[in-house]
């Protein structure tokens, strides 16, 4: 699988065009006219290399501008983080003064985890009357379910600042809800990757290296239905934006598969990458057939679900293929001089997606 990015340091930057009318909400915030202009790139410095990585999907602007953050730490003390940029941060609409020159702060942590997450997701928006908690969810060991809300023994009042050493700080803790485990054993194979659907946000699905697809009832915490995805380990899973009971998943076995929760016991294969040696003629006895070549992600495009993208392990191009078309990429996008670690479709243009690799990010 990708490696975490680990050079130059345990850090990430956050490009933000700033706007005068980039609050969605009055009261989300300070209004525009007595905010200060943010700066495009904002900067936070984790104390561990960073790994798993996602934006709130709450619609105000001081809400939305979170981020859940994991590390990869191999000697067992994981860490998973919210973070708010500073002028959030403060308690009432007080101003807190920060003493590092992160733009960022934390605002909650969990306790040590053993394994690092493989993937972290914000629960998808559901509109109507704003909750009192937010849901995260993490893939690892198990799939996790987190609570974000209120740290009852903190004390914003400022009567108490033991452990507080930059008041008034907001914080708020990452209670844990529940462990799904995806077998009824007492091992469970580690998971690789996971979704939640945005048509139906009881619903999950989650990746295993033990060959399966798991769908999940966040709210029961129950299994729904698993199946056996891949001939070998699954490494992504995604659900289709256009509708609630597709998702497709890639893995170790080189395959683009999509499933339909409806009628689970077939599959369709989009593309293969096992291939023989070129040149070779298909019926020459001496015809050696390569080993199929890991596929390690897959995202849906966000406008046209037509369109999925994935990469081969250890490749530096993207492969661009048309659920309509299965088989062959339609087109394949190279840039890149290391090998492909990460990709993202533009929510506004259905042209256009974003991927990185360690030392670069290419739109």
């Amino acid at each position: 699988m990708a490696s975490p990015q680990t050079a130059g340091g345990p850090a990430f930057a956050q490009g933000y065009m700033s706007s005068s009318s980039s609050s969605p909400s009055a009261a989300s915030g300070p209004t525009s006219s007595s905010r200060q202009v943010r700066k495009e790139i904002l900067s936070y410095s984790a104390p561990w290399p960073v790994y798993g990585l996602d934006w709130s999907n709450q619609p105000t602007e001081r809400e939305a501008l979170r981020l859940a953050v994991g590390s990869f730490i191999e000697d067992g003390s994981n860490k998973i983080q919210v973070i708010t940029l500073q002028e959030f941060a403060g308690i009432d609409g007080k101003d807190y003064i920060p003493t590092s020159m992160s733009d960022w702060v934390s605002i909650a942590e969990t306790n040590n985890q053993q394994y690092p997450v493989t993937k972290i997701k914000w629960e998808p928006y559901k509109g109507g009357h704003r909750r009192s908690s937010d849901l995260l969810a993490t893939t690892g060991d198990y799939l996790r379910l987190w609570e974000l809300k209120d740290d009852p023994e903190y004390d914003s009042s400022g009567g108490n600042t033991i452990g507080r050493r930059h008041p008034p700080l907001i914080r708020q803790q990452l209670a844990q809800r529940a462990v799904l485990a995806n077998t009824k054993a007492n091992f469970c194979a580690p998971l690789t990757s996971f979704d939640w659907n945005t048509f139906d946000p009881s619903l999950i699905v989650t990746s295993s290296i033990d060959t399966t697809c798991t769908v999940w009832n966040a709210e029961t915490q129950q299994a729904k239905t698993q199946l056996i995805a891949h001939d070998k380990e699954v490494y992504d899973v995604t659900f289709a934006n256009n509708n609630p009971h597709i998702f497709a998943s890639v893995g170790a076995d080189g395959s683009v598969r999509m499933f339909d929760l409806r009628a689970l016991e077939h599959s369709t294969i989009i593309y293969e990458t096992t291939s023989s040696i070129p040149g070779m003629q298909p019926n020459n006895p001496q015809i050696a057939a390569q080993p199929p070549v890991p596929l390690l992600r897959l995202s849906f495009n966000k406008l046209d679900p037509n369109y999925l993208s994935t990469f081969h392990m250890d490749s530096s191009s993207v492969q661009i293929l048309d659920i309509r078309v299965p088989g062959i990429p339609i087109s394949e996008l190279r840039g890149h001089k290391g090998a492909v670690n990460c990709m993202a479709w533009s929510p506004l243009n259905t042209s256009e997606i974003a991927t990185g690799s360690k030392a670069r990010i290419r739109f």
